[in-house]
């Protein structure tokens, strides 16, 4: 009998706070509930933000806290040959092309189309979508912008991408963290544009990672905050133009800061190694976040 296999996945650009604690401790309750495993993973990609000091603190909050994980740890930065082979097998597939606008480029742009009556579409985080100009550029005018050490990104094609599929596009998400019930929820990856898969010199981006990482560690069970809820969108039409099998999702609420507004690594009254350090128990952080 397979095992259920649940994931913790934070990234070491900054000091855990409230609402880490509820997600780690959210999959480590879960997975006990269901007899399942516990994995720590390291979403290191980011090699200019991520830290070795912030890594340090990740495992010294959770341990503090109690949480347990199965060894050993997978670190994204030490597996980019595995996540350059399936971005290749994109480029080779025509699904993704190189897209050299720069961010000062995509705002005159829009702004020129929006002088002209038409309001530019947004992604769910109220991002501008990426304009269309670079995915009909010609081959020949891609090379030499290359061969010129041009700054780009590799983008995906969802208007390639969702021709490709047969069926629409759906995912399996539980009601509440019982797992009891589930429901279907309809995935809209056109909602976010072509969204970045790679970079020039790092060969993916958060969601490429996200859907190779998770189909080799086997997680059955992805639960994370509801600010992806809309993401999962994206990372299901990866899976399936990768052939990969989705795992089930769970977005559980945030927690919010005195605001009102979701917590960020900014929010220094709510990180772990603040809260430890004013003398609040694991059990205090337990308490705070209603679990």
């Amino acid at each position: 009998m397979t095992l259920l296999t649940f994931r913790f996945a934070p990234s070491p650009n900054g000091e855990l706070h409230l609402g880490h604690a509820y997600s780690a401790l959210l999959n480590q309750e879960m997975a006990a509930r269901a007899g399942g495993r516990l994995l720590l993973r390291i979403e290191d990609i980011d090699i200019t933000r991520c830290t070795p000091e912030f890594e340090a603190g990740i495992f010294r909050d959770l341990k503090w806290l109690g949480l347990g994980w199965e060894e050993p740890v997978r670190r994204q930065s030490e597996h980019f040959s595995e996540y350059k082979a399936v971005l290749d097998r994109l480029i080779a597939e025509e699904l993704v092309y190189p897209a050299f606008m720069s961010r000062g480029e995509i705002r005159a742009f829009i702004a020129e189309s929006e002088k002209r009556g038409r309001e530019w579409p947004r992604d769910p985080d109220g991002v501008p979508l990426y304009p269309p100009l670079d995915r009909i550029l010609p081959a020949k005018e891609r090379k030499r912008r290359i061969a010129e050490n041009m700054p780009f990104a590799w983008r995906l094609n969802v208007e390639a991408a969702m021709a490709r599929m047969p069926d629409a596009l759906s995912w399996i998400e539980f009601t509440d963290e019982t797992m009891a019930a589930t429901r279907t929820i309809e995935a809209r990856p056109q909602a976010w544009g072509d969204v970045i898969v790679a970079r020039r010199d790092i060969p993916t981006s958060y969601h490429l990672a996200v859907v190779l990482d998770d189909a080799l560690q086997q997680v059955s069970h992805v639960v994370r905050g509801q600010d992806l809820f809309s993401a999962t969108g994206v990372q299901r039409l990866l899976q399936e133009l990768l052939g990969l099998s989705p795992p089930r999702y769970f977005h559980h609420r945030l927690i919010l800061g005195p605001d009102g507004r979701k917590l960020s690594k900014s929010f220094k009254d709510t990180g772990l190694a603040a809260l430890r350090q004013a003398g609040v128990s694991p059990q205090g952080v337990g308490r705070l976040i209603g679990l």
